[in-house]
């Protein structure tokens, strides 16, 4: 308690959902310059004249298109060869080309070797790649380059609860511990680092405890970058696919191929479906442009029903919507090449 008392708590049951925070990588000089998180930035009363950003993933990305847009200067340092390192090469390559044209400087492949200065008063960081070495002046420093676990000075080491080599709380499919009586849900349980993820596991441990019989074996997790436009993914990517070694088809079309994009003068992007080599399951989905995350929604719908492509080929769907868009990408799924392969009905 703040003025020191101590209480004690105790229950039959224990549900640990404490989260994650912003790591902050060990870089000489970045702990000094106190440099801003997600928290900090979203608390800002003023608007950065130049903000470099460490980290090209989600959030990171998110919040440099956002800064940019309020009016700063902005330079992403991205460790590896591409933005978004989960996704497939050509969502990467789109993202790339939108923040070039939205005005930021992107610095790919590069490594923060040194920081000097303090965030908000002005920053010197010397970087590496393979052009050689150069320091970067701002005004402001934001990390955005992944999260730990909260599970340190919680006393877990008394209960029983184990932590894996990253520090997350070890649970079973239905998000108990190894201590009796302990669950953990969200992030600190190594579940994907999403608010809809973490109120799924509220409902499966909800669930499993009322009479249900629930896990997080083999659920669909909605990816969706919120920038302008959105990236939506569900299910395979071609790079997971590929390393898989899962066949697929591959559909692909412009979005401007959609009309209702035309109607909103928002035809960047693109979208694209895996189908299985030798069904018609739908293994996959990504979009990039406007509503993605809408569109997701649906082949997301059609997926965990277990319906064939088809049924979205197939559909009368109102015109002129995003929605309509699907009929077309799915009516251009390649017919399967693979001998003994499994025939469904149309």
């Amino acid at each position: 308690m703040q003025d020191g008392t101590v209480r004690i708590f105790s229950g039959e049951r224990v549900f640990l959902n404490v989260g994650t925070r912003a790591a902050i990588p060990d870089v000489p000089g970045l702990k000094a310059v106190r440099p801003l998180t997600h928290v900090e930035a979203l608390e800002l009363d003023h608007v950065p004249e130049h903000l470099v950003v460490l980290g090209g993933s989600f959030v990171g990305l998110e919040l440099a298109q956002a800064m940019r847009r309020f009016g700063s200067r902005v330079t992403v340092l991205e460790r590896a060869t591409q933005l978004a390192g989960h996704e497939d090469g050509d969502v990467a390559e789109e993202i790339l080309q939108l923040f070039r044209e939205d005005g930021i400087e992107v610095l790919l492949d590069t490594d923060l070797i040194q920081v000097e200065g303090l965030s908000g008063q002005g920053i010197k960081a010397r970087v590496r790649n393979s052009q050689g070495e150069r320091t970067v002046e701002a005004s402001d420093f934001l990390v955005a380059a992944g999260r730990v676990p909260n599970t340190q000075g919680l006393g877990l080491e008394n209960t029983g609860v184990e932590l894996d080599d990253r520090g997350y709380i070890r649970v079973n499919d239905r998000l108990q511990t190894v201590a009796p009586g302990t669950w953990a849900m969200g992030d600190c349980a190594g579940s994907p680092h999403f608010t809809h993820i973490s109120f799924d596991d509220f409902r499966i441990v909800h669930d499993n405890l009322t009479g249900g019989n629930r896990t997080t074996w083999g659920r669909l997790v909605p990816f969706c970058l919120f920038t302008d436009p959105e990236l939506a993914r569900i299910g395979l990517s071609e790079s997971e696919a590929r390393k898989l070694a899962i066949p697929y088809r591959l559909t692909r079309m412009p979005m401007a191929a959609v009309l209702r994009t035309r109607t909103l003068s928002e035809t960047r992007g693109f979208m694209k479906a895996l189908i299985s080599e030798d069904t018609d399951e739908i293994l996959g989905f990504t979009a990039f442009g406007t509503q993605a995350g809408e569109l997701m929604a649906i082949v997301q719908t059609a997926m965990l029903a277990k319906l064939p492509y088809t049924a979205l080929r197939d559909a009368v769907l109102a015109h002129p919507t995003m929605a309509e868009g699907l009929t077309s990408l799915f009516g251009m799924v390649p017919a399967r090449s693979r001998v003994g392969a499994v025939d469904r009905p149309k």
